[in-house]
């Protein structure tokens, strides 16, 4: 019997670690959480977040161009934005948040 809970206790675990992997990255909450120190205030000519005229020339470029920028880093902005933990899915959620925000 205490076999049994074990392995239904991993069951479930392992059931809720797929289950997490499957979740979206939130773009607001990455933003908020590295994004913002640099892009609200528009420290090191970082366009800030939802100024229409600074993005544009960025959005024009593509998504994929922006990822690569944040990815690889660009000027001031150090690779990953300093977050060497961010996922690929991350940095495309929270690219995705400051587009639209600039549309």
């Amino acid at each position: 019997m205490h076999f049994a809970r074990t392995g239904l206790a991993f069951l479930a675990f392992g059931i809720a670690a797929l289950g997490g992997t499957a979740v979206a990255a939130d773009g607001k909450a990455v933003y908020e959480k590295t994004c913002v120190a640099c892009h609200a205030t528009g420290v090191a000519n970082a366009p800030k977040l939802g100024d229409k005229a600074a993005w544009a020339p960025r959005i024009a470029t593509g998504r994929d161009a922006l990822v690569a920028s944040v990815t690889k880093g660009k000027g001031a902005m150090p690779p990953k934005a300093g977050a060497a933990n961010l996922s690929d899915g991350d940095i495309k959620a929270a690219v995705d948040y400051m587009v639209g925000a600039a549309k």
